[in-house]
């Protein structure tokens, strides 16, 4: 379809936010804010208003964490088996809509269409993963000594608060929600406000797909109000948090008194690492996909690029003439590559990085400079030249922008790769074996690709170490942060028990 026809029929998507904009959830019905407070979301296509949002505060998660407890009575004791049919559906019902998701997301967001179209595919693969986990969540093991037979098993930790970031917010929700639901959770969930719309989506689908109410709960707001009326409330078990390293530790402090589990997906600044024995030509190509797509929003993206000397004019020349050649236009156009930032805040801070890299010595390759007068669009750019010392090298810019630091030695590559606040991911280009064992067992990073972008497998372990985060998600190691494990120990034979005072 052209611009124009995906325009016409993302306003069908919208009405019904622009007539009764973005309310709550809470206990199966769609209400306003007790304050009777709402927001205004805009487009960074153009800054356009899209909805009046419910601007929740304390209040209104009182009233979601009550609806939540009560479901949790029943949700937490239908078998398994039952959870898996209802969020089957769900998953079903969501690829059944996935051009609206798709289209919303994209004008919410600016996310281009080409990489949106799989957001709510992406949702519904959550969905459907840990739905078929669901029956056997709660299995452990029999371990047995000469005395006693100890059997393990897991119970759903209860009432849990799920808060998710504005880049690609659906799927990211999905990811947090799936696994909390499939493991007898209840949810309150509080979606970024930069990118509310297609929480309120979710919350409808899985409720007409059977998802029983109060099971997941929506408040809308803002962190310092609603954000910190979730994590420091009493009647929540967990919080799971998608996000700034900072936010995470005001959030860890916030829950701190009420001993709240965290689990935590926090920034990355993350090395993409290019030997002179690599192919080159997928290696770059590599490089430019992680961290052009998706406009550079997003935790696991190659923000530095790592490239040996004896090939880094090279390399630096063949991806600014890459980065130069993107497509940078509106999300819902299909040609689109690179989109508008999500909001003229945030498209701020990405340009002050700009004069930064001028100021610190580096070279700007291509781009540097927004693209455009309306709107929050940046143009791909590439600093080269740079150091690890310096701010573009250190901090964690979120957007289409990478740095490129020269080295010579193994050891200088693992120096500078692992030397940032950072380890959520890494991305090692070589073909020597024994190059990619030493590097990967030496890495400090959650994560690692090697010759490969970032590809996901939903079994495997997904989180970083250091400023990056606490805790996994995927496979079982979500069910371990929503579930707690309970041991039973039975005797084998009987056994003198001592006597005191006797």
């Amino acid at each position: 379809m052209s611009l124009q026809d995906n325009l016409a029929r993302a306003e069908t998507y919208l009405a019904g936010f622009r007539r009764t904009g973005v309310l709550n959830h809470i206990g199966g019905d769609s209400v306003p804010a007790v304050s009777g407070e709402a927001f205004e979301t805009i487009s960074p296509v153009d800054l356009a208003p899209l909805a009046h949002v419910a601007k929740g505060g304390a209040e209104d998660v009182d009233r979601a964490v009550a609806a939540a407890t009560e479901a949790f009575k029943t949700w937490s004791r239908t078998p398994g088996k039952e959870r898996r049919a209802i969020l089957i559906k769900v998953a079903e019902a969501i690829e059944a809509r996935a051009e609206e998701i798709a289209f919303v997301e994209c004008l919410d967001t600016g996310q281009a269409l080409r990489f949106m179209s799989k957001a709510a595919i992406r949702g519904a693969a959550n969905f459907r993963f840990f739905a078929d986990q669901a029956p056997t969540a709660e299995d452990g093991a029999a371990l047995r000594n000469p005395t006693q037979m100890n059997v393990t098993s897991r119970r759903p930790i209860g009432p849990v608060g799920v808060i998710t970031p504005w880049n690609t917010p659906f799927m990211l929700s999905t990811w947090k929600i799936a696994p909390a639901l499939a493991a007898g959770c209840t949810v309150v969930h509080k979606p970024a406000e930069f990118s509310p719309l297609t929480a309120k989506l979710l919350v409808e689908i899985a409720e007409e797909a059977g998802l029983p109410p109060g099971v997941l709960n929506l408040v809308n707001g803002f962190g310092e109000d609603a954000g910190k009326a979730l994590t420091e409330h009493p009647g929540l078990k967990a919080i799971a948090f998608v996000g700034e390293s900072r936010t995470g530790s005001m959030i860890m402090a916030q829950g701190a008194p009420t001993l709240k589990r965290v689990h935590f997906e926090l920034g990355g600044k993350n090395p993409v690492i290019i030997f002179d024995d690599a192919d080159l030509e997928r290696a770059i190509d590599a490089a430019v996909f992680m961290i052009y797509s998706l406009n550079g929003e997003r935790c696991t993206s190659s923000s530095r690029l790592l490239v040996q000397d004896t090939i880094y004019d090279e390399v630096c020349a063949k991806v600014a003439a890459a980065a130069s050649r993107i497509k940078i236009g509106h999300p819902l156009d299909p040609d689109t590559v690179v989109g508008p930032l999500i909001h003229p805040e945030h498209e701020k801070k990405v340009l002050s990085y700009f004069d930064t890299a001028r100021s610190e010595g580096a070279t700007i390759a291509t781009g540097g400079e927004k693209a455009g007068d309306t709107g929050c669009y940046v143009k791909p750019t590439l600093f080269t030249g740079a150091t690890n010392d310096m701010a573009i090298a250190q901090e964690e810019i979120f957007g289409p922008v990478l740095t490129a630091i020269p080295f010579s030695t193994d050891e200088e590559a693992l120096e500078i790769a692992n030397g940032v606040p950072y380890g959520l991911s890494a991305y090692l280009w070589t073909n020597d074996l024994n190059r990619a064992m030493w590097m990967t067992d030496n890495l400090d990073a959650g994560m690692m690709w090697v010759n490969s972008e970032n590809i996901r497998h939903l079994p495997s372990p997904f989180g970083g170490t250091k400023a990056s985060g606490i805790g996994r998600d995927g496979g079982d190691w979500s069910f371990d942060f929503y579930m707690e494990t309970v041991n039973v120990s039975f005797p084998r034979q009987m056994h003198r028990v001592p006597k005191l005072g006797g």
